[in-house]
């Protein structure tokens, strides 16, 4: 019991921050853990609604499969159109009740392939089950936007989620394809595996028409971030050095670290097309980094940070504090950036 009021007060401050942060955290591991079936691109843009109605200051609204088409959404088309599930492109906005007219706006964005059978290019069946958390990404923006409904920062947060499902029938892409996305580029696709940066060219050239301060995205994008980092931190890319410091720092408060891998011209001039503006992959050598290569003609112009957290989405052997599954990574990490931004 304590009894001066001031202390607890502050007790129950910190008590209620504690359980905002677990329930974003364990609505990330769920929607990560969630067989695919029961989370088609679909029925996760349902989850995204039923959040975001218990939220005063948070709102929902998705385009289905003919707004994308209407938009020219052309990776995103591209990626799920081997799929009988429509893809969906899901769009989240946190404002805080009073907020004040000079309010910093931020952009997150989530890689949402809530299966990824590679396509055509069509990965080995040994731990193709595991293929259910290629929306991580995506889980940890909904996450975020979770606890941010009840942490009410005075900060103004976009969120967007490329929602598809990857799989290889007979209307899907072929390597070769060309695909022009929302911006005009063409892409020549030569690894219909590498579908995640085609999904987030479109969402990353949406979210830099809304003129944020910054945009960050995460996605479970590469295998070679895993190979280089483990499940020890996410592969933190940008060339903006203030946004990787305040990024680093949300890192060490939220307990999500980031380490901070090189973004040069020479990544974004491996990714150059030989019949089109882009290809979707470069040389095998330093594959994280040309993927966010690929990414950064998408955001041109813009503030922007990748975070690659192919080898932090996922824990197994599970420990007494994360069972085996999904380990929430990037829930808290989002809600710390957008808290940061708001000081």
């Amino acid at each position: 019991c304590v009894k001066d009021a001031a202390v607890a007060k502050g007790v129950r401050a910190r008590v209620a921050r504690g359980l905002a942060l677990a329930a974003g955290v364990n609505f990330t591991r769920d929607l990560v853990n969630e067989p695919s079936n029961y989370l088609t691109p679909k029925l996760m843009a349902g989850r995204a609604k039923s959040m975001a109605a218990k939220f005063a200051t948070i709102s929902c609204r998705v385009w289905g499969q003919r707004e994308i088409e209407k938009n020219r959404m052309g990776g995103l088309i591209g990626v799920g159109q081997g799929s009988t599930e429509p893809s969906q492109f899901i769009q989240l906005e946190y404002k805080p009740a009073r907020a004040a007219k000079n309010i910093r706006t931020v952009a997150f964005v989530g890689k949402g392939v809530t299966f990824d059978t590679g396509g055509i290019s069509i990965k080995p069946s040994a731990g193709m089950e595991l293929m259910k958390f290629d929306m991580g990404g995506a889980a940890a923006v909904l996450g975020a936007f979770r606890i941010l409904g009840e942490l009410q920062p005075n900060v103004r947060v976009l969120g967007y989620i490329a929602a598809a499902e990857n799989m290889p029938d007979g209307s899907a892409i072929k390597p070769g394809d060309l695909l022009t996305m929302m911006n005009g580029l063409t892409v020549e696709v030569n690894n219909t595996d590498a579908e995640g940066r085609l999904v987030l060219g479109d969402a990353l050239h949406y979210a830099k028409s809304k003129k944020p301060e910054f945009i960050v995205d995460a996605a479970t994008l590469t295998g070679a971030c895993m190979i280089a980092l483990g499940d020890a931190a996410c592969g933190l890319m940008s060339e903006d050095d203030k946004l990787v410091k305040l990024i680093e720092g949300a890192g060490r408060d939220s307990g999500d670290p980031v380490w901070r891998l090189p973004l040069e011209q020479k990544h974004r001039d491996a990714m150059k097309g030989h019949v089109a503006d882009l290809k979707n992959t470069g040389p095998r050598e330093g594959g994280a980094l040309t993927a966010a290569g690929f990414l950064s003609h998408f955001t041109e112009g813009a503030r922007w940070a990748h975070l690659d957290i192919a080898g932090v989405v996922w824990n197994d052997p599970g420990t007494a504090l994360n069972p085996t599954g999904g380990t929430g990574f990037g829930a808290r990490l989002f809600a710390a950036i957008a808290e940061a931004a708001a000081k």
